[in-house]
């Protein structure tokens, strides 16, 4: 799969501040509640922006480098079964991350989130 990072900013999330300083929406002006997943959470470490009609949310994933993660968002440019996005606090961060192609352990929805200090999957 091809990996990316994103992280809350407006760069990554394609938001801006209207002329009150409110976030909204560069695609339809709308308020945008910055943080907010597409399925209601904060977005964390361990946050995935998945195309939801492969990948469900809830679907947990283990993305060598990353760790393990579960699908809570979408994205404008997430689409298709091969493309992940990875939340990172940072803009920095996310940037460092780049896009990499590489083996994404799937497991279904509903599976219980793995500690992180859990053993890597054969």
């Amino acid at each position: 799969m091809t990996t990316t990072g994103y992280c809350p900013c407006g760069i990554c999330c394609s938001w801006k501040r209207d002329w009150r300083g409110r976030p909204v929406s560069k695609l339809t002006g709308r308020p945008k509640e910055v943080g907010k997943t597409a399925s209601g959470t904060k977005a964390r470490p361990g946050t995935i922006a998945a195309d939801s009609r492969y990948y469900p949310f809830g679907t947990i994933l283990y993305v060598p480098g990353y760790g393990y993660g579960r699908v809570e968002d979408t994205g404008g440019d997430i689409k298709g079964r091969g493309r992940l996005d990875l939340f990172f606090p940072s803009h920095e961060e996310a940037k460092r991350w780049g896009r990499k192609s590489q083996r994404v352990v799937v497991f279904p929805a509903g599976t219980p989130l793995i500690p992180k200090d859990a053993p890597a999957p054969m």
